[in-house]
């Protein structure tokens, strides 16, 4: 009975041993450490430790779950196990190590490693290609490499670094630099750095300049003459021009819908061409052209007809006053009836007043108070004194032709008082003498009073004298004829209507010149 119970007994205490046993046996916990980035061709190291495991401890590095690479053995007991990798294109995944202690297997946290190939043969790539384009257009440069990963980039425009926040002209995404809508503005010299960063190791390779031009569109071109004189002939002097436009740019000039020449402007937006021309005919109507890759324009027609000057020539003065009304200047005007191209000077008492082109040192500081404008049509007198008084006249010829006669304006008269100076202005501008001309109200209705008073009195002494002389000669013709007669009566009331309608019409008199110097002073 006693051998029965010991035999039930054995497989319990076989379990309790085998529990006791795997109760103090635990398994390893290893921890994995080491870079997750590194340049292609470095060496890496990753350290493995399982801690508080009883040696020996095995040590397995496995890349991907399943591939082992190294393995590494502690006799001693918490000491890690290092292994070093040289950094292949290869070595990019994820890495994790096993530790076995006593017949137990841990397994570490894993570690991504990313392999960084620095950049290589860093340019610049443009769209469109080469970068040339109109303003409006799109362009976008981008930063390439033969070869790199993990790359960052950097903009350069005429050698500053480019921000979204400091170059708003510019938009960045990538490695890509775009200009959405290209101004002139945008043209210049780019290049592009890129680089990468593993820790604090940086390696930059930086890109050759790239020069982006970004064309202007031209203009309308416009048209304009001159005349000049060559031998026995004469010739027109035709000028084309754009303000605006990228060169190279084409001018061609037709005259009568027929093309006369054409030329290629590189460096300026205008050109000349020379015709024959004849004063006083009409030599036909001319156009300018202008031609570029993507556009041709065509200038508003301009009649080839030269003008000779001839019919009269006026001299007007105009007098400028400040705001408080003193005189300020006095501009001149010479008005031509005809002429295309007139050459006009200024005479003061028969002596030339020097041009704006002819001018010496010494009559510069004479004539700083004289402006010409309008090419000597105009001439302001900026300072008045007793100097600039005096009679003006001008005198007009053809430009073209320095020998040909001069027809002379009437002489005005400008004369500077101080009177005249201090006066008011007139309402209006004439060629009068400044007496006249600078009159004021004041002085006018002074004069007109007086002139009324005068006026006046002499009607009234008049009037007085008229009805004192009558009724003396009817008191003489009384006493004459003392007997009564029967038509004395009727001489009588014939006289007095006579007195009456004489003193009457001295009032109606005086009441018609009150009436008009009224009107006159109003």
């Amino acid at each position: 009975m006693k051998n029965l119970q010991t035999l039930y007994l054995l497989p319990l205490l076989a379990l309790a041993s085998l529990f006791t046993k795997m109760s103090g046996s635990v398994s390893p916990r290893p921890v994995l450490t080491g870079p997750h980035m590194a340049y292609l061709n470095s060496r890496v190291a990753f350290r493995c430790i399982a801690p508080d495991s009883s040696p020996p401890v095995t040590y397995q590095l496995m890349r991907n779950a399943s591939i082992p690479i190294f393995t590494g053995t502690d006799l001693q007991g918490d000491k890690p196990a290092s292994f070093s990798l040289k950094v292949a294109a290869t070595s990019e995944g994820s890495y994790h190590c096993k530790a076995t202690a006593e017949g137990s297997t841990g397994v570490s946290n894993i570690i991504t490693l990313s392999v960084v190939i620095p950049a290589s043969n860093t340019r610049v790539a443009a769209e469109p290609f080469p970068p040339v384009a109109y303003e409006g257009s799109r362009i976008v440069l981008k930063c390439t490499v033969t070869r790199g990963s993990h790359l960052s980039y950097i903009w350069f425009f005429n050698r500053k670094k480019v921000t979204s926040s400091t170059s708003p002209l510019f938009h960045l995404t990538g490695n890509e630099l775009v200009m959405e809508q290209a101004t002139p503005e945008h043209a210049g010299n780019y290049s592009c750095i890129a680089w990468s960063m593993v820790q604090d190791s940086s390696r930059f390779l930086g890109s050759a300049e790239v020069k982006v031009t970004v064309k202007a569109y031209v203009s309308k071109p416009n048209i304009s003459f001159s005349i000049f004189k060559e031998g026995d002939g004469y010739q027109g002097n035709i000028t084309c021009w754009s303000t605006r436009g990228s060169h190279p740019v084409n001018f061609s000039l037709s005259v009568d819908d027929k093309e006369v020449g054409s030329l290629t402007a590189n460096q300026s937006l205008t050109v000349w061409f020379l015709v024959a021309m004849i004063p006083g005919m009409d030599m036909g109507v001319a156009r300018c052209w202008v031609k570029t890759e993507t556009q041709e324009l065509m200038s508003e027609p301009v009649t080839l007809e030269v003008v000779p000057v001839g019919g009269d020539v006026t001299a007007e003065v105009e007098y400028l006053y400040r705001a408080d009304s003193k005189l300020a200047a006095a501009r001149l005007r010479c008005v031509v009836s005809r002429g295309s191209f007139p050459q006009i000077s200024w005479l003061l008492n028969d002596s030339v007043l020097p041009s704006a082109t002819h001018l010496d040192a010494q009559s510069q500081d004479d004539l700083t108070h004289v402006a010409l404008a309008n090419r000597g049509q105009t001439l302001v007198l900026t300072k008045l004194t007793s100097e600039e008084s005096g009679y003006y006249r001008c005198r007009v010829r053809n430009s073209y032709d320095d020998s040909g006669p001069w027809v002379e304006s009437g002489d005005v008269l400008v004369r500077v008082t101080d009177r005249i100076l201090n006066s008011m202005p007139r309402a209006t501008s004439s060629t009068e003498t400044p007496p006249k001309v600078f009159m004021n109200q004041t002085e006018i209705i002074t004069i007109a009073f007086c002139c009324f008073l005068l006026l006046m009195l002499a009607v009234g002494v008049a009037c007085v004298y008229r009805m004192f002389d009558h009724n003396q000669a009817h008191a003489h013709i009384a006493e004459t004829n003392s007997d009564p007669l029967p038509l004395t009566a009727p001489s009588s009331q014939s006289g007095d209507r006579q007195a009456g309608v004489s003193s009457a019409d001295c009032d109606c008199v005086l009441s018609q010149v009150y009436r008009l110097s009224r009107q006159h002073i109003t």
